[in-house]
């Protein structure tokens, strides 16, 4: 690898650390669009999941595009430069906000699936320049902590949008007359549109260390199929996101049920900020818990402060009070022993968090009123860590066929498309309590390959993290 002369890259960084942010923002937004579309079209559960499919769908078809290009005329990032990649990345992305015009105009479903499956092509090509590009921004072994960085801010992204967006679209923009209108959603995305093409310029204008890969010693072929790690994780993420995101589509529809809490929209949104909240919790002491250069008493202290910290700025967020949002305390607490147990093994931290996932699933199934509500919001803080560390598990030991392993992670993806539709189709069947049954499988998945790779890697460490969700 050709890499650039030491330097500071605090600005680089920094500006990439604002895309994050972006990125996270607009995916969450989809969470908003589900019940607004639902009810402006009158659709069923199972074709509002289209939303999911039409946007996570874009990451596969984008990734088994840039898969075969890279199979045949080697890996185009590499060609034209990570800057380059990145910014059309944010082009194409901005030009699936602008498709929200014509869509919101004439009023019809099907344009809005196709501006978001664009939108969903511009993310693809993020997720595989953007991740990469921030892992060799610095020195290897710090690697880890800048991504689970940023990711913490993408995370930010996902708190703040159920918050502004819900007021955007719910609020602000909404019919003068009091009904649902496709325009409420046309300003907003326009206004996402300009700000992601300003990001566009100012990365276009600030300096980033340009990076290249000697591609001679690339492996042709599928030869990393050869690795069992690789297969199961594959199979790992498509289930993780595909459980995540499920749960975050239906967290509206959920709480507005008459027996779980009966909240309006307005309401309800303020409680998936807070599970999308948890993700930031966990993923800022994530990055705490990686450092190695700590005794362990003080790393349990900067863990502590750092996630109260953040539930403060949660709190302020959602402007909930406090007696509402204190119950998320306990989750907090549960998340800081389970690191402490984990001891930054990804494999055995893995397996705790679907654990506690499988189990507060279930207890949303099984329970009524608050007790469902706390249990469905509190699995978002346990998903934090979850895309790093099956990620790290994955590309253990694949050598020169890190990079080839790493796309087909990427084309995993496609778990948020499919998952969230099967959930759809259930819902409309047996409910949609019950059909939260579909995540619970899927955490079950990822809990068996966190077993599994306890005992395939017993001495691996968080420190080989290479990339994050």
């Amino acid at each position: 690898m050709n890499n650039h002369k030491k330097g500071n890259n605090a600005i680089p960084l920094i500006t990439i650390t604002l895309l994050f942010f972006m990125w996270g923002f607009i995916t969450c937004m989809n969470d908003i669009l589900i019940p607004y579309l639902k009810e402006l079209f009158q659709l069923t559960f199972f074709k509002s999941m289209l939303v999911q499919f039409a946007f996570f769908g874009a990451y596969f078809i984008g990734s088994l595009i840039y898969f075969i290009i890279s199979y045949y005329n080697g890996d185009p990032v590499n060609k034209v430069g990570y800057k380059k990649g990145i910014i059309f990345g944010i082009i194409l992305s901005a030009l699936g906000c602008v498709l929200f015009l014509p869509a919101a105009t004439y009023g019809v479903y099907g344009l809005f699936l196709s501006a978001l499956f664009v939108l969903g092509l511009g993310f693809t090509v993020l997720q595989i320049t953007a991740n990469a590009y921030v892992s060799l921004l610095g020195p290897e072994d710090s690697a880890s902590s800048r991504l689970n960085l940023t990711q913490a801010f993408n995370s930010f992204g996902t708190t703040i949008a159920p918050i502004l967006g819900g007021h955007l679209i719910f609020e602000l923009f909404k019919d003068p007359n009091g009904g649902f209108s496709a325009a409420a959603t046309r300003i907003p995305y326009l206004i996402f549109a300009g700000i992601l093409l300003l990001v566009a310029l100012l990365i276009w204008r600030v300096k980033l260390p340009a990076f290249a890969v000697d591609e001679e010693n690339q492996p042709k072929g599928l030869g990393v199929l050869q690795f069992p790690q690789l297969k199961r994780g594959v199979l790992s993420i498509f289930c993780y996101v595909g459980g995540e995101v499920a749960v975050g589509s239906f967290m509206i529809s959920f709480l507005g049920l008459q027996d779980i809490a009966g909240l309006p929209e307005t309401e309800a949104k303020k409680y998936l900020a807070l599970y999308w909240g948890g993700a930031m919790i966990g993923r800022f002491v994530g990055a705490i818990s990686l450092s190695h250069t700590m005794s362990q008493a003080k790393k349990a202290a900067y863990m502590l402060v750092t996630a109260l910290a953040v539930f403060v700025v949660i709190y302020l967020l959602v402007g909930m009070p406090f007696d509402q949002i204190a119950f998320f305390l306990i989750f907090i607490a549960l998340n800081f022993v389970g690191f402490l147990v984990g001891r930054s093994a990804p494999a055995r931290t893995l397996v705790i968090f679907s654990l506690v996932n499988m189990f507060l699933l279930a207890s949303a199934i099984i329970n009524k009123g608050e007790i469902a509500m706390f249990s469905i919001v509190g699995i978002g803080i346990f998903n934090s860590i979850m895309f790093s560390n099956i990620y790290t598990l994955a590309i253990a030991k694949l050598g020169t066929y890190t990079s080839q392993g790493s796309s087909l992670l990427v084309m995993a993806i496609l778990g948020g498309a499919i998952m969230p539709v099967i959930q759809g189709a259930l819902a409309d069947a047996i409910g949609v309590q019950y059909a939260l049954v579909v995540p619970l499988v899927c955490y079950g998945v990822v809990l068996s390959f966190g077993v599994y790779c306890m005992k395939r890697f017993k001495n691996l460490e968080m420190t080989s993290v290479k990339s994050g969700h």
